[in-house]
Order: structure tokens, then C-alpha cells, then sequence
């Protein structure tokens, strides 16, 4: 079976071996609803675009409406949200047991939207055996239909529930991504530890490349920079930044910033593998 289409897909979303992703994350409305930033999707994805992110993740609802602002010269890459689930709700009213989540689309739709990768949830941790089960089958399934059409499948784990005190423990998020990989991911999005060592363990014991989350928006514009200064640093292909982005107080400024701190950061560890001879490293993955 030829990867050609993944290869190509992947490069439009890394865009290059060296050079660190920048992607904003726009799919909280399908979960939680019109949380601030989100009320005008049309408005603020061709802000996305013309910052020249490298790509958004978006659902297909949203891609439908603002398809007009995404056929730009130089757009970005499309990520294409297949799943929904009810755990960032029934968290938040302390009704973990009622957890559910299901498919709301498969990879073939996505490709008809015109995206370049699809992204579906690992929830791990829950203390719900059923949800979990499922969770892994809905992965599974999407990885396998995302290799039949040459599709990135970007899984994104994550620790949550009544059996997690700390989502960002480096133990919980080495294994779960570790467990995406074996089953198939191409890309994963997941927390960042806290530090740039315990981020580069997570790293290293994955052998697929990782993009870190932003999560709750940080208190200020530095401490968002500075994770994703540690996340590049530990070695992560990239950020995927939601509320950090579409809720900063100059949203344009912060993008600039933040692709500054990658290039900067890429630029290092470019000149650091320069001397590196018979050593392959994370960023000749797709070479």
C-alpha cells in the first residue's frame, strides 16, 4: 500500500524537516458552545489564514461555513475534527459516569471537505471502562481508513477523569501517547508536561512526532510563549494553540511572536544536529 498520500498531506502540514508547526485549534464550539472568540468563525478563521498559520483544526460544520475565507494563495492546511464528546460537560457538572462520545464523520467526508488530516480523541484515565473501550475501537477504525486513503491521523490523548489528579504527569502522558502510537497515529496532540526535560521523555519514548496543546488560556502572553518555546526545545514538532490564540488580546501580535519563538527554537536545533554524524533525529522523521 503506497503512503504517498499521507507523506504529501503531512509535509503541507509540517511544512518542511526542520521547521516547527504553528496550528490553531478552532473545534471548541462543538463541545462546550459559543465560548468567547468563537462567536464569529468566519471572521476569525480568515484571521487564522491570513496570519499564515500552518494549518486549523476545524469541524466540518465550521470548514462548510467558511470554505470562501480558506481559498486563499497560500492557505492553510485543513485538520478535520471527526468526533464529538460530552467529557469536557459532564467534567464540568462532576458527572464523569454519564461520559460518552461517538463518530460525527469519517475520513472519506473529510477528504470531500477538501482537509488535509483528520483528528479524533483518547480519553484515558475516566474510570470508565465502556467509554474507553470505544474510545480505542473509534481510533482503530479511523486509523485503518486513514491508511486506505493516504490520510494523517492525528490522535489526540489525553489523561482525564476521576483517576487523574495531574492530566500533565509525565508518566500519564508518555503512556497514552505512547498507546496512540501503536495504534496508528501519524501525528499526536497531547499536553505539555511543565518542563522541558519531562516534555523531551514524552518525546523520546513516542515514535511519533508530537504537537503540545495550549489548554486553558495562560495568564499572560509570556507564559503562553514560554510553552511553546519548552515544547520545541524538548523536541515536539509543534504547537496547537486554541484559546491562547483566538483569546489573546492581540491575536495578530501573538502569532507573530509565536512563530519567532519556533523559527528561533528550529534554527537551534537545526545547528545542534549539524554536528550529529550516523544519528538520525526527530526532525528527518518524514525524509
Amino acid at each position: 500500500m503506497s503512503d504517498y498520500g499521507k507523506k504529501i498531506r503531512l509535509n503541507r502540514i509540517l511544512r518542511g524537516k526542520q521547521r516547527k508547526a504553528l496550528i490553531v485549534a478552532y473545534d471548541h464550539a462543538q463541545y462546550v458552545g459559543p465560548i468567547p472568540g468563537t462567536e464569529d468563525p468566519v471572521s476569525q478563521v480568515r484571521r487564522f489564514a491570513e496570519a499564515q498559520v500552518d494549518g486549523i483544526l476545524l469541524t466540518l460544520g465550521t470548514l462548510k461555513h467558511c470554505l470562501d475565507t480558506l481559498l486563499t494563495e497560500n492557505p492553510p492546511s485543513v485538520l478535520a475534527r471527526l468526533d464529538w464528546t460530552n467529557w469536557w460537560l459532564a467534567a464540568e457538572q462532576k458527572k464523569v459516569e454519564a461520559t460518552r462520545g461517538c463518530l460525527v464523520a469519517r475520513v472519506e467526508d473529510a477528504l470531500r471537505y477538501g482537509a488535509d488530516a483528520v483528528v479524533t480523541y483518547l480519553i484515558m484515565g475516566t474510570g470508565e471502562p465502556d467509554f474507553e473501550a470505544k474510545q480505542f475501537a473509534q481510533n482503530t477504525e479511523i486509523a485503518r481508513e486513514s491508511e486506505r486513503l493516504g490520510v494523517p491521523h492525528i490522535i489526540e490523548s489525553l489523561a482525564r477523569g476521576k483517576n487523574i489528579q495531574n492530566p500533565s504527569d509525565p508518566q500519564w502522558v508518555r503512556l497514552h501517547t505512547r498507546i496512540a502510537s501503536e495504534l496508528g497515529a501519524d501525528l499526536i496532540k497531547t499536553d505539555y508536561t511543565g518542563d522541558v526535560d519531562s516534555m523531551r521523555t514524552v518525546v523520546e519514548s513516542c515514535p511519533t512526532p508530537i504537537l503540545a496543546l495550549g489548554g486553558p488560556k495562560q495568564a499572560s502572553e509570556e507564559a503562553a510563549l514560554q510553552v511553546i518555546r519548552d515544547v520545541a526545545l524538548a523536541g515536539a514538532a509543534g504547537v496547537i494553540f486554541g484559546r491562547n490564540v483566538f483569546q489573546a488580546q492581540n491575536m495578530e501580535q501573538f502569532l507573530r511572536r509565536a512563530r519567532k519563538v519556533l523559527a528561533k527554537t528550529s534554527l537551534l536545533a537545526t545547528n545542534e544536529n549539524s554536528g550529529l554524524v550516523g544519528k538520525t533525529t526527530r526532525s528527518n522523521k518524514f525524509a
